[in-house]
């Protein structure tokens, strides 16, 4: 369960290592300068916050595109939640949001209060897990946000564990940055802290095992912090937070009120990390990166493979694979050790990765989150589903639509409701709105769902042909073609349908021409909401 407690700098861009690999460093940058600026950016936008090129921005993108990291839309280059694979083998390399999440929500929950945990990012905190309550005034923090350590109430802990040298790099960012305009994630610093005050509240902060953020990123913002302490080294793994507003709680009341029973769900995560067994290492998510040579092939100039090896680097790490030689960096790649350990190279002059000398191997740090995950931690599934429904449409040149089970289950009077569409571009289409609900057992899109959870003859047909198609049901002239959209575990949330007129295509042709396309995009919206859903709650509606 590795933290990143190392707090000093990164390394100054005019030290860029002899062996970094260049493509892969403008690369990360333009990831980063889409997520903050919110996962959307247009070529000429990349091209000013970045420096580069118009013709290397438009190289990057279209690799990025051909990874399934970016989608080119219009004039736009978008984040999909596809890139969240990065952040996701961090996290389940870490260990503590699949461990410790659970007890986080139950504190929510009990609460009201939106819980987070947060580890350290040199001298900052960034969020690995958020339960967050949802109200009409509520929280803005995703997983993935980086705040600067002294306007939060996990800073303090934090900093008591810092050496004389993290506290000097502190001094530095705080000298050449001093209204954080290096955090996106919160407003700028207004008031300015008094010498020596943050040393003191670290000092008071190790004394007292908790800490207190009584409004120093806004007014009305309050929170109380209490570390996790890793059980095989006594030190801060990560820290649990709970936060409030003024109206509901002031500083004092929490100290008083709701510090207790944080105590008491941290002595119960640092005994779920003493008794949790060794992680057995599954295969990396990314599997070889043979693919990278055929992407090649068919992008010409227009695919940069140096970033494409470089991006696959990450996905070598994961759940039971934390620490990796390079050795082990090469073999779940597939790539050259050479490029390997250049990759890493990269990385670590980057931030994203770091190496343990003693054991000769590498990890990654909690920087990989900033590659897109804080914008793609809050998607939801029609947001998912949006993009692939468009193109499907302008594919079979006809209306599709994705639905969901309301309420989510089965049983009598169950309905469909549509919560994402896409209208064909012909004269006579068919147009039904996102929000309208019909009854499930008179659609395809309801028919597939229901088949996940009822019996019934023509229900066990459907569910075992994987497809239901429906001819002028509850509408004269209109045939409908469903294909249904799993989750992680396997579990059917919704499905995804083409809808028609019936003198368009017949029932053999919409099974011929249309089913393998409406199953190719229904692994699409898959492949990208397992990777969103991996460590984020992905909202169906």
């Amino acid at each position: 369960m590795p933290a990143d407690t190392t707090t000093s700098l990164p390394v100054p861009e005019s030290a860029v290592p002899a062996e970094a690999v260049a493509p892969l460093i403008r690369g990360v940058g333009v990831l980063r300068e889409l997520t903050e600026a919110g996962g959307t950016l247009s070529p000429s936008g990349l091209e000013r916050a970045t420096g580069l090129a118009r013709s290397t921005v438009d190289r990057i993108t279209s690799t990025l595109a051909r990874m399934g990291y970016v989608r080119l839309d219009g004039r736009d280059a978008v984040i999909t939640p596809r890139l969240m694979e990065l952040g996701n083998a961090y996290l389940a390399a870490l260990r503590l949001p699949a461990l410790l999440s659970g007890r986080a929500d139950a504190l929510a929950d009990e609460l009201d209060e939106s819980v987070s945990l947060a580890v350290a990012d040199r001298d900052g905190i960034r969020f690995i897990h958020q339960a967050t309550r949802r109200r009409a005034m509520s929280l803005s923090f995703r997983i993935g946000d980086l705040l600067p350590a002294e306007r939060t109430a996990p800073g303090p802990l934090f900093a008591s564990e810092w050496t004389d040298a993290d506290w000097r790099a502190w001094r530095d960012r705080r000298a050449a940055d001093p209204e954080d305009r290096g955090f996106p994630a919160v407003p700028p610093r207004e008031l300015t802290a008094g010498e020596g005050e943050f040393e003191a509240k670290a000092a008071q902060a190790g004394r007292d095992g908790w800490a207190l953020d009584d409004q120093l990123i806004e007014p009305g913002l309050v929170a109380v912090s209490v570390p996790v302490r890793d059980p095989r080294t006594a030190r801060i793994a990560c820290v649990a937070n709970v936060v409030s507003h003024t109206s509901r709680h002031t500083a004092t009341d929490l100290r008083e009120t709701l510090l207790p029973r944080l105590r008491a769900t941290v002595a119960e995560m640092e005994r779920e990390l003493a008794s949790a067994p060794d992680p057995d290492p599954g295969p990396p998510p990314s599997g070889s990166a043979s693919w990278i040579g055929a992407a090649k092939n068919e992008l010409g100039r227009e695919f940069i493979e140096s970033l494409a090896r470089g991006l696959t680097v990450l996905t070598a790490f994961g759940e039971g694979r934390a620490a990796l030689t390079l050795t082990d960096v090469a073999r779940a790649t597939g790539l050259a050790r050479a490029t390997a350990r250049r990759a890493l190279i990269t990385y670590e002059h980057l931030g994203l990765v770091r190496q343990q000398p003693e054991s000769r191997t590498f990890g990654l740090t909690p920087r990989v989150l900033s590659l897109g995950f804080p914008p793609l931690s809050r998607t939801t599934l029609p947001r998912i589903a949006a993009p692939h429904l468009a193109d499907l449409s302008a594919r079979v040149r006809e209306s599709t639509a994705l639905a969901v089970l309301v309420p989510p289950g089965s049983g009598e009077g169950a309905e469909i409701q549509y919560t994402a569409r896409a209208v064909s571009p012909r004269i006579m289409g068919v147009d039904i709105r996102t929000g309208t609900r019909l009854p499930a057992s008179a659609t395809s899109l309801g028919r597939v769902l229901l088949a996940d959870t009822e019996g019934s003859a023509d229900l066990d047909r459907v569910r075992t042909q994987g497809y239901a198609l429906l001819d002028e049901n509850w509408e004269d002239g209109l045939r409908t073609i469903a294909v249904p959209v799993r989750d992680r575990t396997g579990r059917v949330v919704a499905a995804v349908n083409v809808a028609l007129h019936a003198a368009g295509r017949t029932a053999e042709e919409c099974v011929a021409e249309i089913l393998p396309e409406l199953r190719l995009t229904a692994t699409r919206v898959e492949t990208e909401l397992r990777a969103a859903s991996h460590f984020t709650r992905v909202p169906l509606l």
